[in-house]
């Protein structure tokens, strides 16, 4: 069974926008950045740098991940 991904134009930049605001990773986002990695050899530099700057991040402390679906939903 073959499976496509694919990302909505300027996905990445949104949700990285969202995270920085709400400094939290939610549900939701962590499904978008594992489809944002199976489709890796096609994002741009900037976005794959925006991800590893969140990553980064995240190890750093400075981003909480949580077990909330959507960050909208408080």
């Amino acid at each position: 069974m073959y499976f496509s991904i694919q990302l909505l134009p300027h996905a990445i930049s949104e949700m990285i926008a969202q995270i920085g605001c709400t400094r939290q990773v939610t549900l939701a986002d962590r499904y978008g950045l594992m489809a944002a990695i199976f489709y890796l050899d096609h994002l741009s530099e900037d976005e794959r740098f925006s991800i590893d700057r969140l990553l980064r991040s995240i190890c750093r402390g400075r981003i909480q991940i949580v077990d909330e679906i959507s960050a909208l939903l408080h």
